[in-house]
C-alpha cells in the first residue's frame, strides 16, 4: 500500500542475481515506486544518464567494478542515497562503505519488508520538512555556516548548497542543535539512525570524517567538530558574527 512516501519515488536496483532483482521490482512497484534495474556498473550507469532516482539499492559483489567502486563513483556527483546489498558479514566492508557515503546496510538474505522499511526511512529523512505558515524555518548559523534543518541544505558564503547525504546531513543537524555538548557515539546513533538501523561506533566515525572534509579548514585539526576521546564528538562551532 502507498504510504504516501511513494509518490513518483523512483529506485534503481543494481544486482547481478536476477531473481533478486525481480523479486524486488515486483514487491517495490507493488507497493507504489518506480524501479529500474541494472546488473553491473555499465548498465548502472546508462540508467542513472537517462533518469534521476531518489534511492539506490546497490549490490556489494557485481561482475566488473564492485559495490563499492561504483558507489564511490556515485557519489563523487551525486548524493542519491545508497543502500548497500551484502551477503558478506565483514564489517571491514561495511565500514569501507560508509566512509565512502553509503547511507545503510543490508544483509543477505533479507525480508523485502526490512528493505522496505529502511527506504521509506531514507526518503523520509532525505525530503525536507514542510516549513511553517510563516515561511521561517530553522537556521543554524555557524562559522560562514548556513544549515537550513527545514529545507535540509547547507551553504556558505561562496556555495549555495553543499552536497550532503541524508546520514551527513542528520549528522550535523544533530550536532549543531546541541552546540558545547559532548555526545557520546550512542546518543548520536539514536538520534541520526535508531537502534533499528544496526548502526555502530564506525557508522558515527565515518560520517564524521566526511563531514570534516565538507565544512573543516583543516579536517586533520578540527575546529568545528572536535572529538572527545573514549566518548563521542562536540559541536563547537562559532555562531556567525561572534568572535
Amino acid at each position: 500500500m502507498n504510504d504516501g512516501l511513494t509518490t513518483k519515488s523512483n529506485i534503481l536496483v543494481v544486482d547481478d542475481d536476477p531473481r533478486i532483482c525481480q523479486m524486488l521490482q515486483r514487491y517495490f512497484e507493488e507497493e507504489g515506486y518506480i524501479v529500474t534495474l541494472a546488473n553491473d556498473g555499465p548498465s548502472m550507469r546508462r540508467a542513472m544518464a537517462a533518469a534521476g532516482f531518489d534511492a539506490i539499492l546497490l549490490d556489494l559483489v557485481l561482475p566488473g567494478d564492485d559495490g563499492l567502486t561504483l558507489a564511490r563513483e556515485i557519489r563523487a556527483t551525486s548524493d542519491v542515497p545508497i543502500i548497500m546489498l551484502t551477503g558478506r558479514d565483514d564489517v571491514i566492508d561495511r565500514i569501507v562503505g560508509l566512509e565512502i557515503g553509503a547511507d545503510d546496510y543490508i544483509a543477505k538474505p533479507f525480508h523485502l519488508r526490512e528493505v522496505l522499511a529502511r527506504v521509506r526511512t531514507i526518503l523520509r529523512r532525505r525530503r525536507p520538512a514542510p516549513l511553517p505558515a510563516d515561511d521561517q524555518s530553522e537556521m543554524i548559523r555557524f562559522d560562514g555556516f548556513t544549515l537550513d534543518i527545514g529545507r535540509r541544505q547547507l551553504s556558505s558564503g561562496d556555495c549555495p548548497n553543499i552536497e550532503l547525504t541524508t546520514g551527513e546531513f542528520d549528522m550535523l543537524a544533530a550536532l549543531a542543535r546541541n552546540p558545547r555538548r559532548v555526545l557520546a557515539r550512542e546518543t548520536l546513533m539514536d538520534m541520526t539512525r535508531g537502534r533499528s538501523l544496526e548502526a555502530f561506533d564506525r557508522t558515527i566515525d565515518a560520517q564524521i570524517a566526511r563531514l570534516r572534509k565538507k565544512i573543516e579548514r583543516d579536517p586533520k585539526n578540527p575546529e568545528i567538530i572536535k572529538s572527545v576521546r573514549g566518548i563521542g564528538y562536540v559541536f563547537a562551532g562559532r555562531e556567525n558574527g561572534s568572535e
